[in-house]
């Protein structure tokens, strides 16, 4: 076999091994109800429907299909910049208490998976 054929075929098999993992690891649903709660997340968010804030649903529809979207919902949960609430006025949005990258992932993966 040439060099050339050797390197396609391992490219190949490496490309096919790739697209078998997940892009993400799995949520662990109840670490995320877990953090979401000691946060008071469901003082203004609710699953399907509209509190102070939007649901999670509504939220998880505007980041659909977009390679950020996790990254911009850790943003939205980390700077404590002032959001708009359903009924128009303005505050501070919480900042979420914990300082582990991984619980934040799991977090906005739990959020956008609704």
């Amino acid at each position: 076999m040439s060099k050339l054929s050797v390197s396609l075929v391992s490219a190949s098999v490496l490309l096919a091994i790739a697209s078998l993992a997940p892009a993400h690891a799995a949520v662990d649903v109840e670490a995320a109800k877990a953090l979401s709660k000691k946060n008071d997340c469901t003082k203004c968010h609710a699953p399907d429907k509209t509190k102070k804030g939007p649901s999670w649903k509504k939220i998880a529809e505007k980041y659909k299909g977009k390679a950020d979207a996790q990254e911009k919902a850790i943003k939205n949960m980390t700077d404590g910049k002032k959001v708009k609430l359903e009924d128009g006025t303005e505050e501070d949005h919480k900042i979420i208490d914990t300082k582990d990258a991984a619980a934040m992932k799991n977090l906005a993966d739990w959020i956008l998976s609704h």
